[in-house]
């Protein structure tokens, strides 16, 4: 078997760029990408760029009950229109973890609330979590609107009977006999 050949090594630094000084930049090549930076960036923009990511992840969190819901009203639709232990279930973390979110929404948005140095102050993420209460409202909405059609919630006449009252009587049926014995 023969020795295996010995790898040649590359010495760029001997090689002639003066040929390749007339080929253009590919498409999309940024000069100043290849230099190595002398850290010459400014204060205000770092402070700009970190308070826009703060806020695109604000937003990111505020829809992310919004895109949840067609997944709810998916394992709604298949757990059934009876009641049962998995249709409650399921009906119950639907219901409770919009109250949960309610219940910890500055606690969930204060990573992403802004600095003052970066700009902002208090109310800069009003928008964000307005829509985030509103997703969560629409999860609310949708858990009860399944409680309503499985029955569990107290929306006829025959479930409020034992709050209603009887009216006085008027006629007794002695009173009617007595009448009818009179014209007759």
């Amino acid at each position: 078997m023969a020795p295996p050949r010995a790898i040649p090594k590359l010495d760029y630094a001997s090689i002639d760029t003066s040929k390749w000084k007339n080929i253009p930049n590919p498409p999309g090549y940024v000069d100043s990408a290849s230099k190595p930076s002398d850290q010459s960036i400014a204060k205000g923009a770092f402070a700009s760029s970190q308070l826009a990511l703060k806020q695109q992840r604000a937003w990111d969190l505020a829809m992310a009950p919004g895109k949840s819901l067609p997944m709810n009203a998916f394992m709604l639709y298949m757990s059934g229109g009876g009641v049962q232990i998995f249709s409650i279930g399921i009906l119950a973390m639907l219901l409770i973890n919009p109250i949960k979110a309610f219940a910890n929404i500055n606690t969930a948005f204060a990573p992403l609330e802004p600095t003052p140095a970066e700009g902002g102050g208090t109310g800069t993420l009003i928008p964000q979590k307005a829509v985030y209460v509103l997703c969560n409202l629409l999860t609310l909405a949708l858990g009860l609107w399944k409680c309503s059609t499985l029955g569990l919630l107290p929306t006829g006449t025959a479930d409020w009977l034992a709050f209603e009252t009887r009216g006085l009587v008027r006629w007794h049926a002695a009173a009617r006999l007595c009448v009818l014995t009179f014209l007759l």
